[in-house]
């Protein structure tokens, strides 16, 4: 617990400065975003995170708050599968464009890691590379060159990447070699180190002798050969409980993004435990049962192919070797009759309360008895020899180098037929498989197994096989978690589970390790619903026996409505006038931002053909004709969708709005290409939020309370390990009971923001209740509405026309505060909110429009006299003044007190 409260209270200078400043209203860099030659030149899109990491090093790099300060040597903290070597892409484009850097060394500890970056970097036939075929910015092709030295005579649009493990850069610093790179080599250009797994390159615990020739002292050399080379580490696990790790990194860290803050944002698979004693042969027949349950489950439930491998560990490659043979035996021997034994033995042995998920696997068996033949014969076929991976390797560099590494690193491929891989400790560093559900710690040496060295690098490996597998559903691909946790789509599809031996100081060491790491976990025990209860009290009242809750009545829309762009908000009738700064000025533009002066600008016209217009439609996938016939129900081909009915372009004029310096020739075939670009982004942005079977309207129903809120259950997610910390915005659930009158359900299954609200409220109770008889917070949770197939109907949609952008899906606000007296209604809607805040911007400006638009309001019944208020979003100790915004609606003045405690 001590570790805990240590680790929370540690102070990080930079990162701490850099979040206070991208707070700060006089940041004049604040509205910086991602630029358009990052995200139009790499396959995947930065999420939310990874832009705040390029936004905070965007600011140590160019705000005048560093001004006086060469920040050449920062840390980004970040969690394991977090996209890490994503954002190294977008560094290297950062900082090529903006400052000129054309020599980057790429710094990795092992030979497997330096395989993966190769394919991430440079290698354009791999399905791992990270950068578009093409990497074109401000109209000029840009290589990448990997090279071995950096050329002393640098080319133009060029980007020199030198990658190579830190030992070998570390010996040619040290020992003058032929053809190696000394230390005035990096003093000849301007170079910028990118450090994986920098947790390896400290030097805290080495002898001063070993100091002098260490790779921290290479790293070190290099970076200080020129003011402006410059050094990024990156690392998942830093010690800074280590006191001289935390003085070498405290001002350095400059970005942290925690495993646990990963895994609920939902970017992960989950992560349980399933503790046996049993042998390691029933343990491999366990998980073979579990794994091909995940496959059939996902093709019989769902109708989606997925292929979950299974890896079972060793500490010693000989164990891992005879593993691998008892496996190809109980494969060999396994028959209808010896599986339906091991089933009843099992079922006597094995409950709910051991492991949910096996029992869930059991139960499918037992009802396909008659079908155990065929399950044989599958996955005889699914689990065969040819389809192992045996990964061992007996030299000291690593095995991802070696024979396998293609097979490895394409486990997610449709190609690739292999289910089972048998390894050492070796892949915990390096491996990106998205696909791995089980891995099986095999019980080959009790006499290492509860080292702590031994159990954090298995919750290192845990950590890296809890990324997320993004598997078709409904023809689409998400890199979210899109089932609620603990469910059994959630524990069957979106879980990894580690099946561990069940030896008390082995698990204590596991569980200290996984905590280490900030890595929520929980044991794959049942985790019962709890019933939540509307309070008896409550349903006395006349509030319960005559009150409503009001949500806006939503129309259908046929297919007939959608007749032209109008319709989903899209003007296709005024000419197109499109901001753009050009290459010219030695600007970097930035997509849907542009704060750049054009007070001395003009509106350049924009001449193009069909070719044009081809080759933006074919980049951008909403406009394939079958996805674009899913928004558009009307359309009869894509081409008709740039004729007069639909986008109307060849009768409207293009502008790109220019400085007055830009000459009417300037802009290149590949600008007109990014700006016509630029405009058809936006206009499949508006016709996908345009577009609903349903849409709101300004009429607000009022459905019964003793209706609509009733009992329902949830469950408390089941996470025994993790800190929880989530940069002082806290968001574990647990269950609270809650006496107090004023809130209608005997308890709620809540965060600690949504606490937070409660608690806030309830001290303004007594105050309402001055003004107001009846005084109630009703929670509206999501798991209510499955209780009750009506429930559908209680959310919030957009209504009127003074938005944005159009959303039309609805959302359900979080709480509703009840105010009744003798003449009115009050109900307002109140959203608590602990991140994606940007995302999600539109249901707070939903329940701002309420109050701005309240003579478009209707009632079904117009005797009724009911005002309807929403608030700004709740965060984390009120920051954005909702308290003070709900005193004002109910009393038309602030609460006493309010504006001191602010």
């Amino acid at each position: 617990m001590s570790k805990k409260k240590k680790l929370k209270h540690l102070s990080l200078p930079l990162y701490d400065e850099l979040k206070e400043l991208d707070d700060s209203l006089f940041n004049e860099q604040a509205a910086w975003s991602t630029p358009g030659y990052i995200t139009d030149n790499m396959v995947h899109t930065f999420r939310y995170y990874q832009n705040t990491a390029l936004r905070f090093f965007h600011y140590s790099q160019s705000n005048s708050a560093f001004q006086f300060r060469n920040v050449n040597h920062v840390l980004f903290n970040m969690a394991t599968g977090s996209g890490k070597t994503d954002l190294m892409a977008g560094l290297i484009l950062y900082l090529y464009q903006e400052y000129g850097y054309q020599n980057f060394l790429f710094l990795v500890n092992t030979n497997g890691v330096l395989n993966k970056t190769i394919d991430n970097l440079t290698n354009k036939v791999s399905n791992k590379y990270l950068y578009s075929n093409q990497i074109e910015i401000d109209g000029n092709r840009v290589d990448i060159q990997r090279v071995n030295s950096f050329p002393y005579n640098q080319s133009k649009n060029t980007i020199y990447l030198k990658l190579a493990t830190v030992q070998s850069v570390a010996s040619d610093i040290y020992t003058q070699k032929e053809n190696s790179m000394g230390e005035e080599d990096y003093a000849k250009n301007k170079v910028v180190i990118l450090g994986d797994e920098a947790h390896h390159y400290s030097a805290s615990t080495k002898t001063e002798k070993e100091k002098e020739q260490s790779w921290e002292k290479a790293i070190s050399t290099i970076l200080n050969a020129r003011k402006d080379n410059r050094l990024l580490e990156f690392t998942a696990t830093i010690d800074l409980e280590n006191k001289n790790i935390y003085e070498k990194y405290k001002d350095k860290v400059l970005y942290r993004y925690a495993l646990d803050r990963f895994i609920q944002d939902k970017y992960s698979k989950n992560v349980k435990r399933i503790q046996s004693s049993n042998t390691d042969i029933d343990n491999m027949l366990n998980v073979i049962l579990l794994s091909e349950y995940r496959r059939r489950y996902a093709l019989e439930q769902h109708e989606t192919y997925i292929k979950p491998v299974v890896m079972f560990k060793s500490q010693r490659i000989e164990a891992s070797n005879e593993a691998n043979e008892k496996f190809n035996d109980l494969i060999n021997t396994l028959s209808a009759v010896s599986l339906r034994e091991f089933l009843n033995r099992q079922e006597r042995i094995v409950t709910e309360e051991d492991s949910e998920t096996l029992a869930l696997a059991y139960r499918y068996y037992r009802e396909n008895i008659e079908s155990l033949n065929e399950i044989v014969h599958d996955i005889k076929r699914e689990f065969a020899s040819n389809r192992i991976i045996n990964a061992n390797d007996t030299s000291q560099s690593g095995i991802l180098e070696k024979g396998h590494y293609e097979a490895l690193n394409s486990l997610e491929s449709p190609t690739n037929l292999y289910r089972v891989v048998f390894a050492v400790a070796k892949l915990t560093e390096g491996w990106d498989v998205l696909n791995l559900y089980d891995i099986v710690r095999l019980s080959d040496d009790p006499k290492v197994s509860g080292t702590k060295a031994t159990t954090m690098s298995e919750a290192q490996l845990i950590g890296r096989g809890a990324r997320y597998n993004p598997f078709l559903l409904n023809g689409e691909r998400s890199y979210q978690r899109r089932f609620e946790d603990d469910s059994v789509d959630s524990l069957i599809l979106e879980t990894i589970h580690y099946h561990t031996i069940n030896e008390p100081q082995y698990l204590k060491n596991l569980v200290n390790s996984l905590n280490e790491m900030n890595l929520p976990t929980g044991e794959d025990k049942k985790n019962p619903l709890l019933d939540v209860k509307v309070k008896s009290e409550f349903k006395k009242t006349e509030v319960w026996k005559y009150g409503k809750i009001y949500y806006n009545e939503t129309v259908k829309v046929s297919d007939d409505y959608y007749n032209s762009l109008d319709k989903y908000g899209v003007d296709n009738k005024s000419d197109i006038v499109i901001p753009y700064i050009s290459s010219m000025q030695e600007l970097g533009y930035r997509d849907g931002e542009i704060r750049e002066d054009y007070s001395n600008a003009y509106n350049l016209t924009v001449e193009f053909d069909q070719r044009y217009l081809n080759k933006v439609m074919n980049r951008i996938s909403f406009y394939h004709f079958n996805n674009l016939k899913k928004y558009i129900p009307l359309l009869g081909t894509r081409d008709e969708f740039l004729g007069e009915r639909w986008l109307n372009i060849f009768n409207r004029t293009v502008y790109v709005t220019v400085p007055r310096t830009m000459g009417s020739n300037a802009l290149t075939p590949n600008e007109k290409i990014h700006i016509l670009e630029k405009y058809f982004l936006e206009v499949a942005k508006q016709i996908k939020s345009g577009y609903s079977k349903r849409r709101g309207t300004g009429k607000f129903i009022g459905y019964p309370i003793n209706e609509y809120i009733s009992n329902y259950r949830k469950r408390v997610p089941n996470y025994d390990t993790s800190k929880m910390v989530l940069d002082g915005n806290p968001q574990n659930v647990q269950r609270y009971e809650i006496k107090e009158n004023y809130f209608v359900y005997d308890s709620a299954i809540i965060n600690l923001t949504e606490r937070q609200l409660i608690d806030k409220i309830a001290e303004r109770v007594s105050e309402l209740k001055e003004k107001y008889k009846d005084v109630y917070l009703i929670r509206m949770d999501e798991n209510m509405h499955r209780e009750s197939a009506k429930n559908h109907k209680l959310k919030l949609h957009q209504f009127g026309n003074g938005h944005d952008g159009i959303h039309l899906e609805g959302f359900q606000p979080d709480f509703i505060l009840y105010l009744k007296n003798a003449d009115y209604i009050v109900q307002i809607f109140i959203e608590p909110k602990g991140r994606n805040i940007e995302e999600e911007q539109w249901k707070e400006d939903l329940l701002m429009y309420i109050n701005e638009h309240e003579a478009e309001i209707m009632f079904e019944d117009e005797t009724e006299n009911v005002k309807i208020k929403g608030v700004k979003f709740y965060t984390m100790n009120d920051g954005r003044y909702t308290i003070k915004q709900i005193g004002e609606i109910a009393l038309g003045k602030e609460f006493k007190g309010l504006s001191i405690q602010s």
